[in-house]
């Protein structure tokens, strides 16, 4: 079908120019058309579509589409079936959470073409301010991880635990060719993961986080916190492989790194995770920045970019990206990555993020976020439904309760949905709930009455429940 880019004004079809956002946004009209095809030897279209298109494949007939619409009618009318659409509280977890984006980080870096268009800073002397924004974002992770460096961000948290996987490879000095992985791991990052070993001729072992201690490994990836929200002290198990050659690498929630014990405290040589929680929405899955952390004897070996600090030629302070190793940059055999090496943006956004809030400002929502947690399990055990069991003692944000039979877990479940919760059903019997930096006292009261028919209130004191031993005694983002 062809539209007029100059409809007459004789009729009102022609006056409302309905289709005119087609052509505005299309950049071949009528004249262009006719011109282009002039210009190789043809007088219309369809002598062209005959001589370039495979007769299989033609349609052989007009695309049965309705009338053009204006952008404020397109726009009206998504927003009708947008209003529609049943939008649940997520309390899933398994690494995506609900978020609150400050306002200002909204409205002056997302919604600014000045950082959202903008890419790879490679002209130094006009990139100092995303240079900064960077380099904050890496000193966030360094101070979160308590590793010596962290680079300019990662694509996500799966592919930045490949790399991870391939880093170890390059590092050891084990002959093994096998990698282990914590089976309290996330399933899209174990994926990615199995996809990467198998093209590179690697054996990827998935166990008990304890049974990495007796095995020959290149390396090994541990999950801190679990997949089901449980908190355990690696430094034990870390310890013990590192004494076999293994290059360790732990993943770790961002916001948990704000009270719990750093990574590096407990020996890991590479920490990475996804940075979502820093105020990034969840976007049904994405894009957001993984950071990745190592000791700085390792820096070569570290996929992606690095910002670093330079003088200039007047002897002032400046930044400029001071490591790139993936193939566009270096000879390919050469390269320590060949996928995205960074979310500039997101990233930009989850340091900015931590700038806003500073270190009082993330503790608070931290800290926040696990005492609802902890109320909310406390609240089940003092039902004394013999039913209904905390599954974990030790955990950041999710709770996982054994439900005793399927039959109410499959109850719960619907009703949560039903009332506009999303829970996480692990198996037959067990459900998770993960809370986030969104919860509030109305979850609170519906989510309680979901597990026991029985509304609670937060209580007054806010009680963290972790051990002493998992803490963080150390100040961050000072």
């Amino acid at each position: 079908m062809t539209i007029s880019q100059n409809p007459t004004f004789d009729t009102f079809q022609g006056l409302f120019n309905e289709a005119e956002f087609v052509y505005r946004h299309l950049g071949s009209n009528e004249a262009k058309q006719a011109e282009l095809l002039k210009a190789i030897g043809y007088k219309d279209m369809a002598n062209f579509i005959n001589d370039t298109v495979p007769e299989p494949v033609r349609l052989h007939k007009e695309l049965d589409l309705p009338l053009a619409m204006s952008e404020h009618a397109a726009l009206a009318k998504l927003r009708a079936m947008a209003d529609n659409i049943t939008v649940n509280k997520s309390y899933i977890g398994q690494g995506y959470s609900p978020v609150r984006m400050p306002a200002v980080i909204q409205r002056n870096v997302l919604e600014n073409p000045g950082w959202y268009t903008a890419y790879t800073p490679y002209q130094a002397e006009i990139a100092q301010g995303r240079l900064e924004a960077l380099l904050n974002f890496q000193q966030v992770c360094i101070d979160l991880t308590g590793l010596e460096m962290a680079g300019a961000s990662l694509l996500d948290e799966a592919t930045a635990a490949a790399e991870a996987m391939a880093m170890s490879k390059r590092v050891s000095k084990s002959k093994s060719t096998q990698f282990f992985v914590d089976d309290r791991i996330y399933p899209q990052t174990l994926d990615v993961i199995n996809t990467r070993a198998k093209y590179f001729g690697w054996e990827v072992i998935v166990g008990d986080f304890e049974t990495a201690k007796s095995g020959d490994y290149f390396g090994a990836l541990f999950q801190y916190v679990g997949v089901e929200g449980d908190v355990k002290d690696l430094t034990d198990v870390i310890a013990a492989v590192k004494k076999n050659k293994t290059y360790v690498s732990v993943v770790s929630d961002i916001m948990s790194l704000v009270l719990l014990k750093s990574p590096a405290d407990m020996g890991a040589d590479v920490a990475l995770g996804s940075t979502q929680r820093f105020g990034i929405p969840m976007g049904f899955g994405g894009p957001h920045a993984a950071y990745f952390a190592f000791s700085d004897k390792a820096k070569r070996s570290a996929p992606g970019r690095i910002i670093g600090v330079s003088k200039d030629s007047q002897g002032n302070t400046a930044l400029r990206m001071a490591l790139q190793t993936r193939e566009q940059h270096i000879r390919r055999e050469k390269a320590n990555s060949n996928i995205c090496t960074s979310q500039v943006l997101l990233a930009n956004l989850a340091g900015m993020y931590a700038v806003y809030h500073g270190p009082n400002g993330v503790k608070r929502i931290a800290t926040r976020i696990h005492a609802f947690a902890t109320a909310f399990a406390d609240v089940i055990k003092g039902a004394n439904d013999s039913n209904l069991n905390v599954v974990h003692d030790q955990f950041f944000d999710s709770v996982v309760i054994d439900c005793g039979s399927e039959k109410l877990a499959t109850q719960i479940f619907e009703n949560a949905d039903n009332v506009g919760y999303n829970l996480w059903r692990l198996d037959d019997t067990k459900l998770s709930v993960a809370f986030s930096e969104t919860s509030d006292q109305k979850d609170f009261n519906v989510l309680t009455q979901l597990f026991i028919t029985k509304a609670h209130d937060l209580p007054e004191d806010a009680r963290v429940s972790l051990n002493s031993a998992h803490l963080r005694t150390d100040d961050i983002l000072t």
